[in-house]
Formats: structure tokens, C-alpha cells, sequence
């Protein structure tokens, strides 16, 4: 039985500064520069900029991002997303082929893609996903490609033609507890987004999922999650601390210790998860091209 470490179990914000473990450096150097001039060129977007993720300046930096396609307003309103909300009005078909020639541009070895969810569409927006996956690996042969994908409501049709581009990995983010869902996903539902990882890994792919914490969860939820996703077959686990990004937003109640983060890595890989990347600052995709081996 693995025993919780022995911390101070709620450092809550208090004055609304961050703890050390949470300070990063500002994005600069050349490299960031090139990168922002080829997506700024493509007319791209990437989650980095638009879930203000707090890794962008490192991952930047070293030439790689995420790229999110579909546009840029999701169809959802989820309490933890700075991404814009409303009725999305561009579906642009040229938009696989500018992913993939940044792609190339970048001279990328390992591609994560992800997506606003595009609910007003029949198929979720799964055929430009497609077509995505396609174009990047006819642009770059020897490329991984991990693709962070929506819940497509139940679509299955549309989850297959995703499968059937062989990406390495498909991922689909639980994002928090079961409690939460009606407060931090109120358009989505635990246990579909579990058969979806479910029904993923039934067909041969790779899967991963991940989540926040610091949202009120107890330690015993976090547990809870970690073993439904290893039961689902959930091979990827990704878990970092949320951080508010506007004051529209959910706030945060608790900056959880790194040290729990090791526990929580230590519990997910006891209960049979392949791969647990736990710590403040992780998100889904970072450092994801070490999830293939």
C-alpha cells in the first residue's frame, strides 16, 4: 500500500502569488523567434498561445509546439479554458496542408496536434483531422505524431477515421475528477470520454490521457481517476497543477506540492499505467515525444 507523503495538504493561494516551484522564464532566444514567424506566416494557432501554457517559452525554444487546428473558438464553455468560446464561423480546408508544411518547415521529429471541440459539425470536425494526420505524414515520412482529440460526443464513426490515419498516439483528456465534470466540463461526460480511451485502445492505437489538479479534488479521487483510466486501458498519463488563467475563470484552490505530484506518479504507475509524467508544470504535451517508447 503505497502511504501519502507527509506535506502540508492545502497550500492555497492566499494573496494569489505562486509558490516557487511555479515561477518559469519568459519566452526568448532565436528559436522562439523562427518558430513564431512560421505559424504566424501559416496563419496557425497552437494551444501553447491559447491555453496560455506555461511551458510555451521551453518548448518554443527548442523548435517544437502544439498545433491546434479547426480554428480558434470552441463550441464549449469548460471553467479551466482561456481558448474562446462562441459559434465557430471558419472551416478551412487548406488547413492540413499548412499544418504539415510548418511541420516540415520546423524540421519537426515528433508533431502533437490538437483541436477546439466543433460540436456544431456532424462529424466533430474528425474529416479535417484526418486530413491533417495525412498531410503531415506525406510532408514528413519519418515523423510521430500524437493527436489530442475531442470527445466527438459519442461519434464513433468519426473517432475511427482518426484510427484509421495510424497516428502513434491518440490522446483524449479526462481534465479532472468525476465530481467536477459538472463544474469544469459541463458540456462533457466522465464516462464517455473513458469508453472513448476505452474503444481506442480495443483497436490496437496507443492512448494517453491527462488531468489537473488543484481544482478541490481529494487524493482518494485522484486515485479514483488513475485506476479507471488504467482499467479503460489508458496506457499515458499526463498531471499538472491548474492554473487560473483569467479571473472569468475557475479559480484555483490549491497549489499542490510537488511532492504529492511524485505520489500521484508512483500510485498511476502502481495500478498498472505504463507512463506517468506528474509535476506543477506538466501539460498534455509536454515532453511527449518520450511517450512512444
Amino acid at each position: 500500500m503505497i502511504e501519502l507523503p507527509v506535506i502540508q495538504s492545502k497550500n492555497l493561494p492566499g494573496d494569489g502569488k505562486r509558490p516557487d516551484w511555479l515561477r518559469v522564464k519568459l519566452p526568448y532566444g532565436q528559436s522562439y523567434r523562427n518558430v513564431r514567424q512560421i505559424i504566424d506566416g501559416h496563419k496557425l494557432h497552437t494551444v501553447c498561445e491559447s491555453a496560455r501554457c506555461p511551458n510555451m517559452g521551453e518548448c518554443w525554444g527548442a523548435g517544437t509546439a502544439t498545433f491546434m487546428i479547426l480554428g480558434n473558438t470552441c463550441t464549449r464553455s469548460c471553467g479551466f479554458c482561456a481558448v474562446n468560446t462562441g459559434r465557430p464561423t471558419e472551416l478551412d480546408w487548406e488547413e492540413p496542408k499548412r499544418v504539415a508544411e510548418a511541420c516540415a518547415l520546423m524540421n519537426i521529429k515528433h508533431a502533437v496536434i490538437t483541436s477546439v471541440n466543433r460540436d456544431e459539425l456532424k462529424d466533430g470536425g474528425a474529416a479535417i483531422w484526418a486530413a491533417t494526420v495525412r498531410e503531415i505524414y506525406r510532408a514528413v515520412p519519418e515523423i510521430t505524431q500524437e493527436t489530442l482529440i475531442p470527445d466527438f460526443k459519442s461519434k464513433w464513426d468519426a473517432l475511427q477515421l482518426i484510427i484509421d490515419e495510424h497516428p502513434d498516439i491518440i490522446s483524449h483528456n479526462m481534465e479532472t475528477v468525476s465530481r467536477l465534470y459538472r463544474r469544469v466540463r459541463p458540456q462533457a461526460r466522465y464516462d464517455r470520454s473513458l469508453e472513448q480511451i476505452r474503444r481506442t485502445k480495443e483497436a490496437g492505437m496507443r492512448t494517453k490521457s491527462g488531468f489537473m489538479v488543484g481544482l478541490g479534488e481529494t487524493p482518494e479521487e485522484v486515485y479514483q481517476i488513475l485506476g479507471d483510466l488504467a482499467e479503460n486501458g489508458c496506457d499515458i498519463v499526463t498531471i499538472g497543477q491548474y492554473l487560473q488563467p483569467t479571473k472569468m475563470h475557475l479559480p484555483v484552490e490549491e497549489f499542490v506540492h510537488p511532492d504529492l505530484f511524485a505520489h500521484y506518479k508512483e500510485k498511476g504507475l502502481a495500478l498498472g499505467l505504463k507512463y506517468v509524467e506528474s509535476g506543477p508544470l506538466v501539460r498534455s504535451s509536454y515532453h511527449s515525444e518520450r511517450h512512444l517508447v
